[in-house]
């Protein structure tokens, strides 16, 4: 990885980034169960530097919207078990902090 210098992996990341942006048209931006978490997924990645932020934040979401619609049954429990790791994965640094553990 270090021999790829950052101006070689730069405009492979903005083809990435352009091909993901090409499926935001297939987002059904009329359902909140949808667009909430695309939108959050897809604004927090670049916000927070961090993909897994991103990614985290939608599976996160995606599980409370569905909680607070009544629609808890419908969430596969794979996606629980997913946005509860993803919550302890948010959680691990305030609660270091709080314990003051390095």
């Amino acid at each position: 990885m270090a021999i790829v210098p950052y101006e070689a992996a730069t405009p492979a990341l903005v083809v990435v980034g352009f091909l993901m942006m090409t499926q935001v048209k297939g987002i059904d931006w009329t359902d909140l169960e949808i667009a909430v978490p695309a939108f959050l997924t897809i604004v927090l990645m670049p916000f927070t530097y961090s993909i897994s932020a991103g990614i985290g934040a939608g599976f996160v979401a995606f599980v409370v919207v569905k909680l607070a619609r009544g629609k808890a049954r419908a969430v596969h429990p794979v996606m629980w078990v997913v946005a509860a790791l993803f919550v302890v994965y948010f959680a691990i640094d305030p609660i270091k902090q709080l314990l003051g553990v390095s």
